[in-house]
């Protein structure tokens, strides 16, 4: 992506964004920011688009203190309005009273609180809820459905997550957000692409040669475990099914 490509992108994204907002009768935007390269990305164009209305929710819960650093370099950067909810005692609270699961289960709790806070304050405030998703995740569904998943819109959502760490660098995203091994903070250690059991680059390549019918390049095997996960993830990219009452 050329330099000019990434100013005309940026700006149809952020011009985007705050037509979104103005056709929902909305105020603002408020986004999750985690440190990370997408939620940064999604910041800088949330004020690129509305200015002091953007607001970048930090939502620790336990969380590395490496994220909320990060979290923090990404807002003094751009110059966004941010608030902090410590999710720490809720999540802990519920999984006191919950029963005993697996870790994927209690991992899942973590966007799902940090959904109940961004629309807490996206209901005071009248804002819309910006989500952070890239198309690589996006079209593999590896995000928490009703979580991270659950957005009142979605601005990278259409980018593969080469395309974003381009835009990244075009926005001006700092170097030590756009070059650590991309993480969802949800244990110690974890890692998306350590835990999807595949590089993003490879990822891209393969999900780009299935929109052009052309994955000859690649290990059938890799293409046959991507179109299984892209199936039986589809029901987080639908609305659910409704049963529909027909001629009783």
């Amino acid at each position: 992506m050329s330099e000019k490509t990434s100013c005309s992108l940026a700006d149809k994204i952020s011009k985007w964004m705050e037509e979104q907002v103005r056709t929902a009768g909305a105020k603002g935007i408020v986004l999750g920011i985690s440190g990370g390269l997408d939620s940064s990305v999604v910041a800088a164009l949330s004020k690129m688009a509305m200015g002091d209305n953007a607001l970048g929710l930090i939502m620790p819960c336990h969380s590395s203190p490496e994220a909320i650093e990060h979290a923090l370099i990404v807002a003094n950067s751009f110059g966004l309005n941010t608030e902090t909810v410590d999710l720490d005692s809720a999540y802990d609270e519920l999984l006191r009273v919950l029963p005993t699961t697996g870790a994927m289960a209690r991992a899942n709790i973590m966007p799902r609180l940090r959904m109940i806070s961004l629309y807490y304050i996206a209901n005071d405030r009248n804002y819309l809820v910006a989500g952070t998703g890239n198309k690589t995740e996006y079209m593999v569904g590896y995000f928490t459905k009703w979580g991270d998943g659950a957005v009142d819109i979605m601005p990278i959502a259409d980018l593969y997550k080469r395309q974003v760490r381009e835009l990244a660098k075009h926005l001006g995203i700092p170097n030590v957000i756009i070059e650590k091994p991309p993480t969802a903070d949800l244990w110690p250690g974890q890692t998306d692409e350590g835990e999807m059991g595949i590089t993003y680059d490879l990822l891209d390549a393969v999900l780009t040669g299935l929109e052009k019918d052309d994955v000859s390049a690649f290990d059938s095997g890799v293409v046959a475990k991507i179109k299984v996960r892209i199936a039986v993830t589809e029901h987080k990219r639908q609305p659910s099914p409704m049963f529909i009452v027909d001629n009783l």
